[in-house]
């Protein structure tokens, strides 16, 4: 693994605010970049996750994966306005004090625009393949829309391009819980709003998991860490023992802050009517079963239009019983669903470098 702090300069946003001095963290695995980009791989991660691919995808990249270290050239990007080493709300800004609640808002458009420049830094200018989900699926079509001429196949997971209001309520909610916890002082904490970050998670995981899952895994049990629900309206029911230990965990990886500013990209990402003109990438969209927060329906749909646009477009379902976090949950079942059409990816790639 190769990790590095990459500095791009000042970027403009779409809004025409400026961040001066803007760090990427690029970490990359596995080959060395060919000049054209074919072993590449670029993996731009979800709300929650970071520039190293491995740690939360290793199913898809890593040893004897989809896309294996030992041929493909791996690079992921922490997104701009993360927590995770590349610019955002708890970096310092110019005047030495933390950005915090001044840091501007943010588009998917934005970071991807931030991810183009540090990776012309590193030497990496075009991709084999870009590929993820949920908000990395959707920073994967932006770069499908905005730079085709450097991208042969976009696989988008888990999203399509836009979210619908009952995701932007669901994401409003969410941060609603973080503004009213005391501990979040407008957004200039010293000690991390810990209960509106864990009640934001909790809101978030709804839309996450299926229905199906939680009664399969959970049902109406008392919580397994103990406690009677019939005596006391303390006491937890599993599930909610579950959704409290998710909080947990969140609080102790993730900024409050990072959190309000990404879930606002995903909200303000609408790329409806900008399917023309159609591009040279080929684009997949793959649906996940059960996923509330971007039905499989709507996948199609999305697939559908893009295609009618004139682009080389598909749609694939993934079964699952964990509705969104599918593509996470079970990597395995995606890359054997994809592996067909990353195979003829190479096996073109291959055609066209002996021609």
């Amino acid at each position: 693994m190769i990790e590095q702090d990459v500095e791009i300069g000042a970027l403009e946003l779409v809004s025409g605010e400026v961040i001066p001095n803007v760090v990427q963290q690029v970490t990359r695995y596995g080959r060395e970049p060919l000049p054209d980009g074919s072993n590449v791989v670029f993996v731009p991660h979800a709300l929650s996750g970071s520039s190293r691919v491995l740690e939360w995808w290793g199913g898809i990249a890593g040893t004897g994966a989809l896309f294996d270290v030992a041929e493909w050239c791996v690079v992921g990007v922490n997104a701009l306005g993360g927590c995770y080493g590349s610019t955002g709300p708890s970096s310092l800004a110019s005047d030495g004090q933390r950005w915090g609640p001044r840091f501007p808002v943010v588009t998917v458009a934005d970071m991807v625009e931030a991810q183009r420049r540090a990776l012309k830094a590193v030497g990496i200018e075009r991709f084999a393949v870009v590929i993820s989900g949920s908000l990395g699926g959707q920073q994967t079509l932006q770069w499908a829309r905005a730079h085709d001429e450097l991208v042969d196949h976009a696989i988008v997971v888990g999203t399509f391009d836009h979210l619908r209001a009952q995701g932007i309520a669901q994401n409003g909610v969410a941060r609603e819980a973080i503004r009213l916890d005391p501990r979040f002082k407008g957004g200039w904490y010293d000690e991390p709003p810990a209960d509106g970050l864990r009640l934001s998670r909790a809101i978030a995981t709804l839309t996450y998991k299926s229905e199906d899952l939680f009664e399969r895994r959970y049902a109406n049990r008392a919580d397994r860490a103990g406690g009677d629900p019939t005596r006391t309206l303390d006491a937890r029911f599993d599930v909610e023992g579950y959704l409290a230990h998710q909080g947990d965990v969140f609080v102790k990886r993730f900024d409050a802050n990072s959190y309000l500013v990404l879930t606002r990209a995903m909200d303000l990402f609408d790329l409806r009517g900008h399917e023309r003109p159609a591009g040279r990438t080929r684009l997949t969209f793959v649906g996940i079963e059960g996923d509330q927060l971007y039905s499989p329906q709507f996948v199609w749909s999305c697939a559908a239009r893009w295609a009618e646009a004139g682009w080389d477009s598909s749609y694939r379902h993934l079964p699952s019983d964990h509705g969104h976090d599918g593509f996470l949950a079970h990597p395995e079942s995606l890359a054997a669903l994809l592996r067909d059409s990353v195979i003829r990816d190479r096996v073109v790639e291959q055609c066209s470098g002996s021609a």
